[in-house]
């Protein structure tokens, strides 16, 4: 949440950019907030997962969860696993990786036993959303807020309807308690579309 759907928002760079440009002169004194903002939320098709845009991100993910299945199911052989990455890849992004460590080698998940782990990736983007949605009701002038560069009301929402609980609920519980809703896609969908829609002019 705090880095995508805060920290790659508008309302959060009208606040900070003017002050980034200050930092790096050289760098962006002849770009604008427009230009700024559409540059880190550009969309694009990645090799590597930990620098894929929002829109794509998601993608990288659905291929690692579907080869752990494969793995596990024992319908995929480790020994296959470059030729079946790389075909993946040019199926949900249109890009082959050139070698393995820009492939199927590049996360460190599976060589310290960590299968089943990238799923929560995906899981935390549609949560995020998800309670996006409710905050924006829950504070209408968070926008407004960020633009003047004050965090708190969101952070006093996070405090007092998800930290404070801990692990005392499991995820699945926890998103109904406070949306109303068990995990659901919609919720990031809209959020993709709209954005995606205002910075591509679709």
């Amino acid at each position: 949440m705090w880095e995508n759907l805060v920290g790659r928002s508008l309302p959060f760079w009208k606040y900070f950019f003017p002050r980034l440009k200050k930092t790096f002169p050289s760098q962006l004194g002849n770009v604008d907030l427009k230009t700024f903002y559409k540059a880190i939320n550009k969309v694009e098709p990645s090799l590597i997962r930990v620098n894929a845009d929002e829109a794509t991100y998601n993608l990288h993910i659905m291929l690692r969860l579907e080869i752990e299945i494969g793995l596990v199911e024992g319908r995929m052989a480790v020994k296959d696993l470059p030729e079946i990455w790389n075909a993946k890849m040019k199926e949900y992004l249109g890009i082959v990786p050139p070698n393995d460590a820009l492939g199927v080698l590049q996360d460190i998940h599976w060589s310290g036993g960590m299968l089943g782990y990238f799923s929560t990736y995906a899981l935390g983007n549609l949560i995020s959303a998800q309670l996006w949605e409710k905050i924006n009701q829950d504070i209408p002038a968070l926008d407004e807020q960020f633009r003047k560069g004050k965090f708190d009301a969101l952070l006093d929402w996070l405090h007092t309807n998800i930290h404070r609980h801990g692990r005392k609920y499991d995820p699945q519980d926890l998103v109904q308690r406070v949306t109303g809703s068990k995990i659901i896609p919609e919720p990031y969908i809209r959020y993709l579309t709209e954005k995606y829609t205002d910075i591509y002019g679709l």
